[in-house]
């Protein structure tokens, strides 16, 4: 029996809440890397205390009242920082690699669950390209954040605090010039940063859309050049990769501004800091060793003071990286399992459409819809282009929720059970074959995971694969390529066929299941299909009407209506549209 899938947890939608619920399992290898960051930045600041005491102390040995033992100690004493400042930051380096390297993989695999979990019109709505490029941005964005803060900001804020309790101990009117610098520069950035942020999450998004133009068209390449339509494609692109220029030369030249002017401002405070050092020091009320402590303290901070601007802009672009994943990925879901939803039984696989009404947009494809297929019943459908067939095998899969009455298997609402254990019940064959880029071995098995070689052989021969898999190079380790493009489309079909069989529901789909076959494939095949569907209930949609004839009911749609109902014989002469549709076949399009 299927086993109820796990509940989601809460994934928030912010990226520095989303950034706390992926460090959540880390927090005490967090604490160690931040405790550990501390004292290395600590050590790092306050190296320059250690110039001031090797030459007041120098000093203080030509004046007499100290030896150059007093002397060795302290220039000694700078190695011996410097070491342990080197070990401190290689312990954070270590301890940080696992928390980070943990964290992005647990983004990864979030959101690539919550994903895959959305409907299928979310997917239908989206390239997989941008998809694919949101997940990387949220997390690979999120281990960019995290690595910025520890060994940038953090440390950057750090060593703005000590330098600023050094300089106002050395000097009270050195401390509040550097005080106002700061005043003015941090806020400052923030509100440049606040003015570059919809530039930035404008280009972000921008980049995403030219990724998934660059994926669609590499994946649809052999239409475009069976239309010669490459010099149509690359200028589409190009326009594309024009936009994301002009949009990334916007965002970055508000950046080089607010960089520009922080130059401007640090120089001007760090000359009149100079002034009041070098000042104090001429009048004796500065010692030589301070002097130099001070201006080595700028010196080191200039960097941190520079880049302010640069390292807000960043994190700006890392959060928008974020933001902009997380805002498309963790949408609620269209359709969702209720609370406690239990899994789906199927004794017998009866299936009951009751008075269902489902609208796509403004149009209402499905008004009090009733059926009733009974368990092992096979049923076909037919009807023209837009008449429901294909929103029929959505609605039982429970891509889309009805709007109203209710579908039922032996008597449970699909609502109301678990959305896995309904699609473990159904097997479908669908018209377009999906495969995956692995081996043919792989893509039988996905129908039966723990399935043992020769069941997957089994199939294949029932499906009238075993022959050409055989005949490849590599056999059954064949890579299919990307969605099967080394197979040609029967031999896709049959692939999905077995795995179809392998899967062994209770309920079958098949739609436009030999739609993909030669005439001498599908005869061939045939036999497989009539093997696969004994003891199942079966729905088959199908144009070649000929893979109807044998169903035990055919129902004929227009307008989400049923129009008809009956056997072949019995609809071949009722002179309705059945008859017409097949009259028509056989009188030309396929010939019987």
């Amino acid at each position: 029996m299927p086993q109820k899938q796990d509940k989601m947890p809460h994934i928030p939608n912010t990226p520095l809440k989303y950034l706390w619920f992926l460090t959540r399992p880390y927090r005490f290898k967090v604490f160690l890397t931040f405790l550990v960051v501390t004292a290395a930045q600590l050590l790092g600041t306050s190296i320059p205390l250690l110039f001031k005491k090797i030459i007041d102390t120098a000093g203080k040995v030509d004046a007499g009242t100290l030896t150059q033992a007093d002397v060795w100690f302290w220039v000694l004493a700078y190695p011996a920082a410097i070491a342990v400042m080197f070990g401190l930051w290689r312990t954070s380096g270590f301890l940080g690699m696992r928390w980070m390297s943990g964290a992005v993989a647990d983004s990864y695999q979030t959101l690539f669950a919550y994903l895959g979990r959305h409907s299928h019109t979310y997917f239908s709505d989206r390239f997989a390209g941008s998809l694919s490029s949101k997940v990387t941005h949220a997390s690979e964005g999120a281990e960019s954040l995290y690595e910025a803060f520890v060994w940038n900001w953090y440390p950057g804020v750090l060593a703005l605090v000590i330098t600023f309790v050094y300089i106002t101990h050395a000097s009270l009117i050195a401390g509040g010039i550097f005080f106002l610098l700061l005043c003015v520069l941090i806020p400052g950035n923030i509100l440049l940063a606040k003015y570059r942020r919809p530039h930035v999450v404008a280009f972000v998004a921008q980049a995403t859309k030219t990724r998934g133009r660059l994926v669609d068209t590499i994946t649809n390449i052999g239409a475009v050049r069976q239309y010669a339509l490459y010099d149509f494609e690359n200028k589409a692109f190009g326009e594309e990769a024009n936009i994301r220029r002009r949009l990334d030369l916007k965002q970055w030249m508000i950046s080089e501004w607010g960089l520009l002017l922080n130059n401007i401002l640090i120089v001007l405070f760090e000359v009149l800091l100079i002034i009041v050092i070098v000042t104090k020091w001429t009048h004796g009320t500065l010692s030589t060793g301070s002097l130099v402590m001070l201006i080595t303290l700028l010196v080191n901070v200039n960097g941190t003071l520079v880049f302010i601007g640069s390292s807000i802009n960043g994190f700006i672009r890392r959060y928008a990286d974020v933001e902009e994943g997380l805002s498309d990925i963790l949408l609620p879901y269209e359709v969702s399992d209720v609370e406690n939803a239990t899994a789906l039984v199927t004794d017998r696989a009866g299936i009951e459409w009751k008075n269902v009404g489902f609208e796509f947009g403004d149009n209402k494809v499905f008004k009090d819809f009733n059926l009733t297929i009974k368990p092992g019943e096979r049923v076909g459908l037919v009807g023209h282009s837009g008449a429901g067939k294909t929103t029929f095998v959505s609605l039982l899969l429970r891509q889309h929720d009805v709007t109203n009455g209710s579908i039922e298997i032996d008597g449970q609402n699909i609502s109301q059970v678990t959305q896995d254990s309904l699609r473990q019940a159904i097997a479908v064959v669908p018209q377009e074959p999906l495969l995956f880029h692995r081996t043919i071995r792989e893509n039988i098995a996905y129908g039966k995971s723990d399935a043992t070689d020769e069941e997957i052989v089994a199939v294949a021969k029932k499906a009238q694969a075993h022959d050409f898999i055989v005949a490849l190079p590599e056999g059954y380790e064949t890579l299919v390529g990307e969605r099967g493009i080394k197979l040609s489309g029967g031999q896709k079909q049959r692939v999905a066929i077995a795995r179809a069989m392998l899967k062994d529901a209770p309920i079958l789909v098949l739609d436009e299941a030999t739609s993909a076959l030669d005439s001498e494939s599908e005869v061939a095949i045939q036999e497989a299909l009539h093997k696969l569907m004994e003891g199942k209930t079966v729905v088959a949609i199908a144009h070649r009407l000929s893979t109807l004839r044998e169903m035990d009911r055919i129902i004929v749609l227009e307008n989400g209506q049923i129009i008809e109902d009956g056997t072949h014989e019995k609809l071949a002469q009722a002179g309705g549209v059945y008859q017409r549709l097949w009259e028509h076949q056989a009188g030309g399009f396929l010939v019987e």
